[in-house]
């Protein structure tokens, strides 16, 4: 007897996700590096200097993952970590000169990538995409 998915959105939802994920696992190998680092690049890019924990905080990822991504990415030159003036507890991350360098060149590529994915849906539909997210997520 087959039986019938009994939540098809949950189903499709993480189906569309892995292939997003690995897409952009294959985009981002071609400059040798993985999801986790691009994604702590990323949040510097965007935000500027940043604590681990704000990091970790934007990318989902626990602390212990976090040191060992920042250690990597600090051995590449790509950033640099310094202690807090105020608080000894607290360390801060900053992108380097290369670091932004790889930026300036990934992004423009990145969300092209990421627009080219969700090409097929018009503006209104865009807008009702993400107010469905919004509220499955906003359920969790």
């Amino acid at each position: 007897m087959e039986r019938k998915c009994q939540n098809q959105s949950f189903l499709l939802l993480m189906q569309t996700s892995k292939e997003i994920h690995d897409r952009i696992k294959i985009q981002l190998a071609k400059n040798n590096i993985g999801i986790t680092e691009f994604s702590v690049l990323e949040v510097l890019y965007q935000k500027g200097q940043q604590t681990i924990q704000q990091i970790g905080n934007s990318i989902l990822v626990s602390s212990g993952s976090m040191t060992y991504v920042i250690d990597k990415l600090e051995q590449r030159g790509l950033l640099i970590r310094s202690d807090c003036p105020n608080d000894r507890r607290v360390i801060h991350v900053t992108l380097t000169d290369d670091g932004n360098g790889l930026m300036d060149e990934i992004m423009p590529k990145y969300n092209e990538f990421v627009n080219q994915m969700f090409k097929s849906l018009d503006s209104d539909e865009s807008e009702m995409f993400v107010q469905l997210l919004k509220k499955v997520r906003n359920n969790v």
